[in-house]
């Protein structure tokens, strides 16, 4: 088993690496949106996460491999968001700790949800026929506005409009009618 030599000339070994990065690259996008309404702006945003992913990969050890990354790395970044506001204390405007602490768990769920919604979709676009899932494909997938989508398929764009509502309606009421089934 190879191993990798950090700075600090402690062996690394490839595979609790590669789980690292593998955990952190599927994590980043909703590590990002995670801490977006924590902070002022985008780029402190993307700076706290590179200094959590650090302070992350320092603690590797601590992580439970098996157990939810997300909420472990998520507790890591809401520190180090912390962190950040008592550093800028000099602006005017600051969180207070429980408001902070409020944002990042109502944050998370939204996430959850959002996720939950995303794997609903996909469930029920799954159960479109082959010719709506086409033209779903070819609304949204393929970024073709509906007038050209509409001569692409020979048909009026009025007709294209309709079935496209028709789809997102039947869309919905699937996606509202899984995510009510699973909370029961």
């Amino acid at each position: 088993m190879a191993t990798i030599t950090t700075n600090s000339e402690q062996p690394v070994n490839d595979e609790r690496h590669e789980l690292f990065v593998s955990l952190l690259t599927a994590a980043h996008r909703r590590l990002l949106a995670y801490l977006m309404p924590l902070l002022r702006n985008r780029h402190d945003a993307e700076d706290v996460l590179q200094r959590a992913s650090l302070t992350m990969w320092r603690r590797f050890d601590s992580f439970e491999t098996g157990s939810d990354f997300l909420a472990w790395a998520s507790t890591v970044a809401f520190y180090e968001a912390k962190n950040f506001q008592r550093v800028a204390a000099r602006s005017r405007l600051q969180f207070h700790d429980e408001l902070l602490q409020t944002l990042a768990e109502e944050r998370l769920v939204e996430l959850d949800r959002a996720d939950e919604r995303r794997e609903a979709l996909q469930g029920c676009l799954q159960k479109l026929d082959e010719p709506q899932r086409q033209l779903i494909a070819a609304a949204y997938c393929e970024n073709s506005d509906l007038i050209g989508l509409a001569q692409q398929l020979g048909r009026a764009p009025q007709t294209i409009y309709n079935k496209l509502n028709t789809i997102r309606r039947l869309l919905a009421d699937c996606v509202t009618r899984r995510l009510a089934e699973e909370a029961s």
